[in-house]
């Protein structure tokens, strides 16, 4: 794996923090509904947030 930059070590730790904090409020959001089509759409969109930020993570 490459050397990666000051620069981009930032972003890619801004992304990440961005993904987890997009899961836990999709997560809250999840808990909250009522509508199980709404609930399980949070629910999946937590789950891709999850995803995104642990293949982010194996750039570190």
């Amino acid at each position: 794996m490459s050397d990666l930059t000051e620069l981009e070590l930032q972003n890619l730790r801004h992304l990440i923090v961005g993904y987890e904090l997009t899961q836990d409020k999709m997560q809250d959001y999840a808990q909250r509904a009522q509508d199980q089509q709404v609930k399980q759409f949070f629910q999946k969109a937590a789950q891709s947030s999850q995803q995104t930020k642990q293949q982010l993570m194996r750039f570190l």
